[in-house]
């Protein structure tokens, strides 16, 4: 074991001398407190290390132990429901033993020692098994079975295995490898956060991570397995469209980081979920949660490792053969702890102080989400979807987080401040948002909801499109000016904005369109349009047109209930042509 001194302490930077057998990212335990940490760059025999506890009050001469072991999460019975800090703490049990504020160098182990499971084997002894193999389940919650898997790096036949009710470090079974070398096996593993965990097959992003949100379902989809950016300035709801996307997307397992984010939104994050109904289940939301708090007030060094420890954690959920939804809010605080452990660090910076390699941790982050084909025997597929928002400062979208971010991901949401200042919500802007996933899930909507989606999706774009060009007339010469078909465009984009493409969080009913629904919905706003302009060529009047009463019930489709969407949509449809053989024979009248 590697034991040094300190040497130098600059915030949550410490130089300690005489670490010569120590290892590049170590955990080490610093001075007589034990405040923990890890080995971040190696000079010699000099380690420079970042502290995730607050160093005041440390002195040079200190020891520094070494624990010969990288920054590692435990993974077992007992993740989903907890609340951990970025380095994995359970929050509620430090808690219970010290009170409302965090103590230095207190040592908990993250997951419960003494809570009890009942374990139900799948495998038998005599059995081969490999890598990623299932060993038996824990009923976690209500909604998540655990499924034991042996470690990954771990093959050989199984020696023992029993049914009954254990601790997770208790041994559930033996394992004996090629070489006749026994291996004790408890219902938990660690893993280093930093290493991504293997797979056998990284599969296309061909499926859709259904949200039931129409801003996003319907005009810029998101894969299983995919990567996604929402940025946008303060105030524009980066933190109520993540929620959303929780609560409603078809994960099975969510993973929320609050990495660097405001203390009170954390702690609307903690009293929200656990009162939110999961609309899959009927239960809490939290009976399929894990949260990872990590708030500004808190030591920057354990923020830059908040996300690697939630992308572990939901890594391990993915190879049980769940598809995960991923939360990281946001990663410009990430980036900035970042900057500041390289400034300490006395790197050379980058672009507006950033260091680096900002770009390349991005991308080492993003691109260890998929769709997959866990290690393991069997055929079973997992995924694992990022959604990571951005806070660039006032805004700008052209600071280096958010332009490093652009390069990686496929899925661009940019927020609006103008359209929430507007009250559209979501207020993600159609004009600047893309997704590069939109072609080939095309295929997937096209085939499991209707065979026109696409097209229809392709029209709503052109019509939002050719409003914004239109806009800048109408700014300086009013909408009189205007020609008839240009007007009935106008309407009709207005119409895609304001009932299809707003959308209430709150309401019980718009809260969650279903893709059936989305798609009748869009066939009502381009039904409008595409016969009003036929009616328009037969001699129509624009004014009677855009004021058809049928109007009306095409703005309120979205508040009928899934039950009624068919009948509703025939009675709109049929209301709609005999509105405009009505304006028709009016013309005709006149």
């Amino acid at each position: 074991m590697s034991i040094g001194k300190i040497t130098k302490i600059s915030g949550p930077l410490v130089i300690a001398s005489g670490m010569r057998d120590a290892n590049m990212f170590d955990v080490v335990r610093v001075s007589s407190e034990r405040l923990i940490g890890e080995i971040i760059e190696m000079h010699g025999d000099r380690a420079s290390i970042q502290v995730y506890e607050e160093t005041s009050g440390l002195g040079t001469g200190e020891p520094v132990e070494s624990t010969e072991m990288p920054l590692s999460v435990e993974l077992g019975p007992g993740l989903i429901k907890s609340i951990f800090d970025g380095i994995q703490r359970p929050l509620v049990a430090i808690r219970d033993l010290t009170g409302n504020n965090l103590t230095r160098g207190i040592e908990v182990p993250a997951l419960d020692r003494n809570s009890v499971w009942h374990f139900t084997p799948t495998a038998k002894a005599g059995d081969k098994v490999v890598g990623g193999d299932i060993l038996g389940t824990v009923q976690e919650t209500d909604i998540v079975l655990h499924k034991i898997m042996v470690s990954p790096t771990l093959s050989g036949t199984v020696k023992s295995i029993k049914e009954g009710d254990y601790r997770i470090t208790d041994t559930i079974g033996v394992i004996v490898d090629d070489k006749g070398k026994e291996y004790p096996v408890t219902l938990m593993q660690r893993w280093p956060v930093r290493k991504g965990r293997p797979y056998r097959k990284k599969l296309s992003p061909d499926t859709p991570l259904v949200t039931g949100q129409r801003v996003v379902d319907s005009l810029f989809p998101i894969s299983k397995g995919g990567v996604a950016a929402i940025p946008g300035p303060f105030g524009s709801g980066k933190t109520v469209t993540q929620h959303q996307l929780a609560k409603w997307a078809e994960a099975d397992i969510v993973v929320y980081i609050g990495c660097g984010e405001r203390g009170n939104e954390m702690t609307d994050v903690l009293n929200e979920f656990p009162e939110l109904i999961d609309p899959h289940t009927g239960k809490s939301l939290m009976e399929r949660t894990v949260l990872i708090a990590n708030t500004s007030d808190m030591p920057v060094a354990a923020r830059e490792a908040s996300i690697y420890t939630g992308i572990t954690i939901a890594e391990y959920f993915r190879d049980m053969g769940y598809s995960v939804a991923l939360m990281a809010d946001s990663t410009s605080r990430w980036a900035e702890a970042l900057r500041e452990m390289s400034g300490r660090l006395e790197e050379m910076p980058g672009e507006e102080g950033y260091p680096a390699y900002l770009g390349s941790r991005l991308a080492q982050f993003y691109e260890r989400a998929g769709r997959v084909i866990p290690l393991g025997s069997d055929e079973r597929e997992g995924a694992l979807s990022v959604i990571g928002a951005v806070s660039p400062p006032g805004g700008d979208i052209s600071e280096p987080v958010s332009q490093a971010t652009l390069r990686i991901v496929k899925v661009f949401w940019g927020l609006d401040a103008n359209l929430a200042y507007k009250r559209h919500f979501p207020a993600i802007n159609w004009l600047n948002s893309y997704s590069l996933y939109a072609d080939s899930l095309g295929v997937w909507f096209n085939k499991n909801v209707a065979e026109d989606w696409m097209e229809l999706r392709g029209k709503i774009m052109s019509l939002l499109s050719d409003e914004a060009a239109l806009d800048e007339i109408v700014k300086l010469v009013g909408m009189d000016a205007l020609s008839a078909p240009d007007r009935l465009k106008m309407e009709a984009a207005r119409s895609i904005r304001e009932d299809f493409l707003h959308q209430l969080a709150f309401h019980e009913v718009d809260t969650y369109t279903s893709l059936r629904k989305q798609y009748l919905m869009m066939r009502l706003v381009i039904g409008f349009y595409e016969r009003s302009l036929d009616a328009l060529g037969r001699g129509a009047d624009i004014e009677l047109l855009v004021k058809m009463a049928v109007r009306e019930s095409i703005g309120r489709f979205k508040y009928v209930e899934e039950s009624n969407i068919e009948k509703e949509f025939e009675n709109i449809e049929l209301r709609l042509d005999t509105e405009i053989d009505e304006v028709l024979a009016a013309k005709e009248d006149f």
